[in-house]
Formats: structure tokens, sequence, C-alpha cells
């Protein structure tokens, strides 16, 4: 049995009682104050502070990181769902210094990117057809092409090689393409990141503003301290800065994370310009560009007996130097070129000093054929270049403008693009003058004019119609305004030097038809004064539309009004192409026009 131990209390009066006294009490029960006092919590917070500073102290930490530690989240964000990665193929895009939506794949040690990325972003060149399995790559001489699935490559030359890697593969509906293989043919950097799998291309080399991590801080997916953490940065390392904020800066890490830090972190803010990639030379797109401002003047001519009218025709004109008849069309679903062209038409040309641009369009005859159903093969581009340039040969030309009007969908875009890449290949190797009708760009934006600008030797704007019978309301043919906005945005893409601004010979008169809508009809240059006569119409000058415009209800109770085309207005439009250094003027069409039309046009092409 075990004997507890007692204390036993110091009787009254005792020495011991004597000696401590009152003060002997009071320290007694200050004692049990002080430990009903205590509080454990307290203890352990000031326990962690002491920790904590003990390791700021070991670490070489500032208190403000102790600070820290307790107010700012530390939470690791979960960088899959960032990128919003989808499998272990699955890449995502650091374009420059954002994230795009479209996506790369890491197959067998190698990057692939989207299609589309690369002929948005890297090289425009790049023409996928689904139709043939097939991707090509075209120069200013060669056509090289690559099965999908495959590493081997052919070109029009006779030339063959082959990859380390299948040059493109297919997936999700969606065709990527090797990077190394983009790189053969274009001036860019990548460089892959796993954990998770991200990329960086990079393909401008413009100047950045950078600066260096001060001291040890977080990445964040969000300005503020209780955002998820991306990863650390550490002292030394150098961030681009993207965006800057009263406290925190966007910047992106040398891991091309994007996200943000606390400028306090920063320091050195400096600005750098990256070393720019220039491994591959990219070949030059000689042309043929004439001597002199080019007059061109289009022959409308619906059949063979058209080409009669030359004679009567060139008898009205002056300063002409370039002729371009309606000749050439597509004949059948097989993609046969037909033609109603003369030789002996072309040899009377050349005897007034004119050249011939044979005119190629889509529009006669497509009731028999489906350009769709024919541009996406290569054997079928390849037919109808080699038939037109047979055709333009045959007939002794000098050119071929194409005049493909129906590019109307985005479907029809690249297989146009590439058609006319195609085509600059057999033109530059036969010595013909390639030139190319377009829209205005306030219209269509299908045409690609930057990569038409870069293959072709002439790009003619069709300055007009914008009003025809199909606008919701009335208007000119073609407003200084229209011609001036359609040439600027043209001259963002093409040089000037390539650019000819194609100018009216009509106008349309509007009027209210049968069913009380609003329609009208094309009056050509050459018979304005009968019919303002006729419909007893006085015009004025509007300086707004640079043309004179007039009006008048008809004893019937019929309203007329019309913006005229004629030499007033056309002096105008020739002044802002004057302005813009463009390489010459074309006429839709001669035979239409007043011979004082002429004289304007004649003082523009001599320089005066």
């Amino acid at each position: 049995m075990t004997k507890r131990r007692t204390r036993r209390r110091p009787s009254p009066g005792s020495r011991g009682r004597s000696r401590s006294g009152s003060r002997g009490r009071s320290r007694r029960r200050s004692g049990r104050r002080a430990r009903r006092r205590f509080n454990p919590a307290i203890f352990i917070i000031a326990l962690i502070l002491i920790l904590g500073a003990v390791y700021a102290v070991q670490s070489g930490e500032d208190l403000e990181s102790l600070t820290h530690l307790f107010t700012y989240s530390n939470n690791k964000a979960d960088l899959q769902s960032y990128f919003d990665i989808k499998g272990k193929d699955d890449v995502a895009i650091v374009l420059g210094d954002k994230y795009i939506e479209q996506r790369a794949k890491l197959w067998d040690g190698e990057y692939y990117a989207d299609i589309e990325v690369v002929r948005n972003n890297l090289n425009s060149k790049f023409y996928y057809s689904k139709e043939d399995g097939t991707l090509q790559y075209t120069t200013p001489d060669t056509i090289i092409t690559a099965n999908i699935g495959e590493k081997a490559w052919t070109d029009s030359q006779g030339g063959a090689g082959e990859e380390k890697y299948v040059i493109a593969k297919e997936a999700d509906d969606t065709l990527y393409v090797a990077l190394d293989y983009v790189k053969k043919y274009s001036n860019f950097s990548y460089e892959g990141y796993t954990e998770p799998n991200h990329i960086q291309l990079t393909a401008s080399w413009d100047e950045q503003n950078v600066a260096t991590i001060a001291r040890k801080t977080e990445l964040r997916i969000k300005g503020g301290p209780k955002s998820d953490v991306l990863r650390k940065l550490d002292k030394g390392e150098n961030v681009v800065l993207l965006e800057e904020y009263e406290n925190w800066v966007k910047v992106k890490s040398e891991d091309s994370l994007i996200g943000y830090i606390e400028k306090k972190k920063l320091k050195d803010e400096r600005k750098e310009t990256p070393e720019p990639v220039t491994d591959y030379k990219e070949p030059e797109y000689t042309r043929i560009k004439k001597d002199q401002l080019i007059n061109l003047g289009f022959h409308s001519i619906g059949s063979e007996a058209g080409n009669a009218t030359l004679t009567e025709y060139l008898a009205n004109t002056k300063g002409l130097n370039v002729i371009a008849p309606q000749w050439l069309y597509i004949e059948d679903a097989e993609g046969t070129v037909g033609s109603v062209g003369s030789t002996d038409y072309v040899k009377e040309a050349h005897a007034a000093g004119l050249d011939v641009w044979v005119v190629f369009d889509d529009n006669r005859n497509k009731e028999n054929f489906k350009l769709m159903d024919l541009l996406p093969h290569a054997e079928s581009r390849a037919k109808i270049i080699k038939e037109a340039l047979a055709q333009v040969t045959l007939l002794g030309a000098d050119g071929l403008n194409l005049d493909f009007e129906s590019i109307d969908k985005p479907e029809k875009s690249q297989p146009f693009i590439e058609f006319v890449r195609e085509m600059s290949i057999a033109c530059r190797a036969q010595g013909i003058v390639f030139s190319i009708d377009n829209y205005y760009p306030i219209y269509n934006k299908l045409m690609n004019i930057k990569e038409q600008g870069v293959v072709a030797d002439y790009i003619i704007l069709m300055g007009y119609d914008e009003h025809t019978n199909s606008s919701p309301e009335p208007g000119p043919v073609a407003s200084i305004g229209f011609v001036e906005q359609g040439i600027d945005l043209v001259l963002n893409d093409v040089d000037p030097s390539k650019v000819i601004n194609a100018v009216p010979f009509y106008s349309r008169a509007w009027y209210p038809n049968d069913e009380g809508n609003t329609t009208c009809e094309v009056v050509h240059m050459k018979n304005i004064d009968k019919y303002l006569s006729d419909k007893g119409i006085t015009v004025s000058w509007d300086e707004e539309t640079g043309q004179n415009y007039g009006s008048n209800t008809t004893s019937d109770g019929t309203q007329y009004e019309i913006w005229v085309e004629d030499p007033q207005s056309l002096a105008k439009k020739i002044e802002v192409m004057k302005s813009k250094n463009l390489a010459g003027i074309a006429e839709w069409a001669i035979g239409q026009e007043t011979s004082e039309a002429w004289d304007v046009i004649t003082s523009y092409i001599e320089g005066q």
C-alpha cells in the first residue's frame, strides 16, 4: 500500500507563519490569480511567432516575410485546371504574352500546333486540303506537298524528302502541324514546359518592359494576397511586365506563367528587345512592274462577236496603255477553261500600243460548275491554271487578270488564296503579268488581299458598287469617302506600287418599283445628260459625296434621284489616288464614258 504524502500546514502562531506574515498570503493569492489567467492559445501563438522569427533569421528573411507568413494565402493553384489541360498529350499555348484558346499537342516528343495557330500567327502560306488529305506549302516557284499522317514530302520541281517525324496529324477534327516542320519555312521560336504541359511561341521581337525579382515572392493567379499561388519566384528571376496596377503588376515568368506579383517585389525595371530568330531566309517574290502608271480599260465582252467593238471603242479613248477583255471562263464541272478570245484582237491592241491582260472570271457559265468542287483539289487547280495560261499564250496576250467574285463564304477563302499562289507561280515562270480584281475590303475580307499583295504583280480595287440594287437605301456608286477608305484599308497590307484603283463609267438612278420598294437602273456616263433631261433633274455639287446630286418628282408622281459619275467626280477620285501614290487607274468599262473623262484620266497618267 502506497502512502500518500501529506504536507502539514503550519499552525497558527508558528515560526513559519510569523516569518511570512501577510505578504505570504498575498503572494499565494496572486499566484492563484495568475494561474487562472493563463491562456493556452496565446501561448501557442507566441511559440509560433518565436519559431517563425528563428526561421526568418536562419533563412535570411526579414520581418516583413514573417508577417507575410500569416497574412498571405499559400494555397497552390491547380495548374492543370488553370491551363485547362485535358489529357497527357494536350498542351496549352502562350503566344507572345497571352494565353490563347487553341491547343498544341505533344506526340512522340514532338510539338504540334493547330493549323489555325500556324496560319494566323506563324506562317500564312500553309494550306490544308481536307479533301485531298494533304498539307501544302508554296514558295515563289515551288509547291511542297505532304500527305497527312506521313513523314515524306514531294515538290512540284521533282524533289522529295522525309522528316524524322510525322509532318501533320489529325485529331478531334483538327489538323496539327509539327512545329519543327513549320520552322523550315518560318522565323519563330518555341519552348515547351511540363507540369503542366504548355508551350511558348514567339513570332515577334518587339521591345519589352522587364524587371528582376528583388526578393522571394509568389506569382498569383490574381492581384491580391488571398489569390492562389501559381509558383514561387526566386530572387534574381526576370519577369516581363504586362500590366501595372496600384500595388500589383501582371507579369510573365521565365517559364511562361502569367500572373500577378506585388510591385514592391520588383527592381531594375528596364526595356529589352528579344533577339530575333533569322534561321529562315524568305525567298524573293519577283514581279513584273511597268515603268509608267497603268491606265487599264476593262472591255465587257459577252461573246466572240463582242471582240469586233474594239476598233470603235479604242477610237474614243486617250492615254490607255492596257486593255482587259473578258475572255476566259470555267466551262464545266471538270474545270475546263473556255475562251471567247481572239488573236486578231490582241494584234490590233498591240498595234495601238496596248498590252492585253486577259480577264478570267467565275461568273460566266456558273450554272455548269461549282467553284468549291474544284478549288480545294490540287489536281483541279493545276488543270485550271495550266489551261488558262495556255489560252493566254495561244492568244499572244501579255497578262492574266483574275476576276473571281464569288468568294463570299469563309470556307472558300483558303482554297481561293492557294489557287492564287499557284497561279502566281505559273505566271512568274512564263513572264505573264498577274493581276487580281478585288471588292473593296469594306465588303469582302475573305480574299486575303495581304497575301495577294505578296504574290501578284498588281491588285485592282473595284472602287464602285457602294450601293447596288440590293442595297437597303439609295446612294452613290462610289462616294469619295468610300473610295478613300477602301484605298487606305488596302494600303495597310499592300505596297502602293501594286495597287490600281478602278473607277466607274456609270451611275445608278433610283426610283420606286411597282411594289413601292426603291430600285435602280444603270446609266452610262455618256448617257447621263439625256437621262437628266428626260427626268427633269437638275444636279448640283455635293461636297460630302464628291459628286453631283439631283432629284425630281415627275408628273406621274414618281420620284427619281441620282448621284452622278462624271469628269468632275472622277477628278476628285484621282486626287486621292495621286496622294496615295497608287500604281494607276482602271475603268469599268470602255464604251460607257465621255471624251471629257479621258481628258481627266490622261492628265493623271501624264503627271499633269
